[in-house]
């Protein structure tokens, strides 16, 4: 699944990705990472970009999660009352590898 947002997107006052990755974690999704991308637009068709000292403040953000599709349909009815403006979009992914970084004594952590 992706999630496409504006890094200006509030959810009850805390960044939007912050709160989608605070829940995601609560409901147990196994992972989701937080892209953030250097220029774009999206149906407003204003272009924000990174140029010129971060003169834009809204740049676009994705988040990735990689999760089974009955976890995916689970949490789509809160995402959907969390994020005011934005896309979802739903993919199949066929995972290779998953499994937890290994610490320096070989232990996961």
């Amino acid at each position: 699944m992706r999630i496409f947002i504006g890094e200006s997107d509030k959810y009850r006052g805390k960044p939007l990705y912050e709160a989608l990755l605070e829940h995601m974690r609560k409901k147990g999704l196994a992972g989701a990472t937080v892209l953030r991308g250097v220029a774009g637009f999206g149906a407003s068709s204003v272009v924000h970009t990174e140029k010129v000292l971060r003169l834009s403040l809204d740049l676009p953000l994705i988040i990735e999660v990689v999760e089974t599709e009955e976890a995916i349909q689970a949490i789509l009815p809160d995402l959907d009352e969390m994020i005011g403006g934005g896309l979802i979009t739903l993919e199949r992914a066929r995972v290779i590898l998953y499994r937890p970084a290994a610490v320096e004594d070989g232990r996961s952590r």
